[in-house]
């Protein structure tokens, strides 16, 4: 599958992702709120790695950069 996700977005979740683990980590969050957002952390690094987002594809969206047609 084509990648939907630009390298802003891609950084975006993965700071996401590390502060809700530093946020557990320091008893900030516990209990089910901890354990959603521990989830969609998890959620937010794999898409990041993959580069590619399910709902994103549901949607049509795309961040990723407009590649330029190449001129012969």
């Amino acid at each position: 599958m084509k990648k939907n996700l630009g390298n802003a977005d891609r950084i975006l979740r993965m700071i996401a992702a590390v502060a809700v683990g530093i946020l557990y980590l320091s008893n900030v969050i516990s209990g089910t709120v901890a354990f959603v957002l521990g989830l969609l952390a998890i959620i937010f690094l794999a898409t990041s790695f993959v580069g590619l987002c399910p709902l994103y594809l549901l949607f049509g969206i795309s961040t990723c950069k407009k590649e330029k047609a190449a001129h012969s």
